[in-house]
């Protein structure tokens, strides 16, 4: 197969977009209409929104801290280094950093603002659970996050539901000391409850935008290494995997969700909000792709 652009994953990360900026406006306006301290909710928004957009910025570095990712060299795993750069070729992508976590979860996610300043991290678990072809069409995926720009989109769209978030979390605070003038405390509810329903639209909307970009990282695999089967294979390995590793480990790893390949179950995530298609049907889309190269 042939990398062809993802129209599909465009049009919807558009239409998510157009879709948080116009609930956006909504809910900026609601807060101006309701609340005479609605400007400091938007200032401590915005400067929270700095802050996240600086974490954004240096998110391979900090990323990789956080889940105790270690930077290897070519020397120290020459193997895994030779299929990055392998792989990466073959995706028309810079090398990327390559990082390993010590850790049972056999996992691997991709982090970092672009292209160019991008990082692999695969666990070690991951390389004692795989076939060389298995966690090469694993590493095709997480470039493929990295060619289709995921963290960026994902990093813009999560802001603003951040955002939303906090301005639930602080609005009673803020709301009710700049609320003085006249409006009353119906004034304050009824705008912490708008940015409560705006969190909740803005966070299914994201969840839904995140589960087609595994789809499409999947499909982006199978167009780098050629072996849809390989990936499919994967897969089913590794959620079996997962399921044997202790609650304690997967509690540690289900921070950074968004960036594995395969979910950390926290048992009562439905698939209304999760990040992730189900395994089965991210396999069925696989083995429809081997069928269609076969018939070519």
């Amino acid at each position: 197969m042939d990398w062809q652009p993802d129209w599909g994953l465009r049009v919807r990360m558009f239409v998510t977009m157009f879709l948080l900026f116009a609930l956006y406006i909504v809910f900026a306006g609601v807060l101006t209409a309701y609340l005479t301290g609605g400007a400091n909710l938007l200032v401590f928004g915005m400067i929270f929104g700095g802050f996240s957009l600086g974490q954004y910025y240096f998110s391979d570095t900090l990323t990789l801290k956080s889940m105790g990712a270690k930077t290897v060299s070519a020397e120290e795993y020459p193997q895994l280094h030779s299929s990055v750069e392998r792989l990466s070729q073959q995706a028309d992508l810079p090398k990327p950093k390559v990082a390993v976590v010590d850790s049972k979860v056999p996992n691997a996610f991709a982090t970092g603002r672009n292209q160019r300043n991008a990082a692999v991290c695969v666990t070690t678990g991951l390389m004692r659970t795989l076939n060389q072809e298995e966690l090469d069409g694993v590493i095709a995926h997480e470039l493929a996050h990295v060619k289709n720009r995921d963290m960026m989109v994902m990093t813009i769209a999560s802001l603003l539901s951040t955002i939303a978030f906090m301005i639930v979390r602080w609005g009673a605070f803020f709301g009710g000391g700049g609320n003085r003038g006249g409006k009353g405390g119906g004034g304050v509810m009824v705008a912490i409850l708008v940015s409560l329903v705006v969190w909740i639209i803005s966070y299914l909307l994201i969840r839904a935008l995140s589960r087609y970009r595994e789809f499409a990282a999947d499909r982006g695999a199978a167009a780098i290494t050629g072996k849809p089967s390989a990936l499919a294979s994967a897969l089913m390995k590794i959620s079996g995997e997962v399921d044997k590793v202790p609650d304690r480990d997967l509690r540690e790893e289900a921070e950074m969700n968004a960036f594995f390949i395969i979910p950390i179950k926290s048992g009562i995530v439905g698939k209304l909000f999760s990040t992730h298609p189900s395994t089965e049907r991210r396999v069925e889309q696989l083995r429809d792709l081997e069928r269609e190269m076969e018939g070519f």
